[in-house]
């Protein structure tokens, strides 16, 4: 499946109108239902196979997956490109191991963010302080869909680089 027919299959599956609060507080009369090419294993396949053509070999020692919508693109592909996985929560749990990330051991890794949707970046962000603080290497993030609501341009701020598989504009050219 070429790029294009991928993104026309997504923009059907999950383009919304209506009227939507986003996660940065923003009120958006278009949405992407992430959860509908994350749950459908033909669509999320395509994803994991064209984003791991993204990825620089030996760049990165493993990916950040960001809670919820990065896991299961992440975990797709880790298994497409062998990269092991670090789960990395919004908040700390407060029982167990108390971790803010979950999996690979992190200290001194240089790490890939994975995440589904960027409308202002603001969850990576607070993410990536994270696990920078953890003694993370962490300079880029990729993402199935930048909204292109400055998302890109704070994470640059954040020194963190944004790269994605589509763009809103180029799904619904499409």
């Amino acid at each position: 499946m070429n790029k294009i027919e991928l993104g026309k299959l997504i923009y059907k599956a999950a383009y919304l109108t209506g009227e939507f609060l986003l996660r940065s507080g923003k009120i958006s009369n278009e949405y992407f239902d992430k959860y509908q090419f994350e749950a459908n294993p033909v669509l999320l396949k395509e994803i994991s196979i064209q984003m791991s053509d993204m990825i620089i070999a030996n760049k990165y020692d493993g990916l950040a997956a960001l809670e919820m919508g990065g896991i299961p693109i992440a975990t797709a592909i880790s298994l497409q490109t062998g990269l092991p996985i670090v789960f990395v929560r919004k908040k700390a749990k407060e029982y167990g191991t108390r971790r803010v990330a979950e999996g690979m051991e992190i200290a001194d890794k240089k790490l890939l963010v994975i995440e589904d949707v960027v409308t202002s970046g603001g969850q990576i962000i607070l993410s990536v302080q994270d696990l920078r603080n953890a003694g993370v290497i962490v300079e880029d993030a990729l993402c199935v869909i930048d909204r292109l609501q400055g998302g890109k341009e704070n994470l640059s701020n954040a020194n963190i680089s944004l790269s994605s598989l589509f763009t809103i504009d180029e799904l619904k050219s499409y």
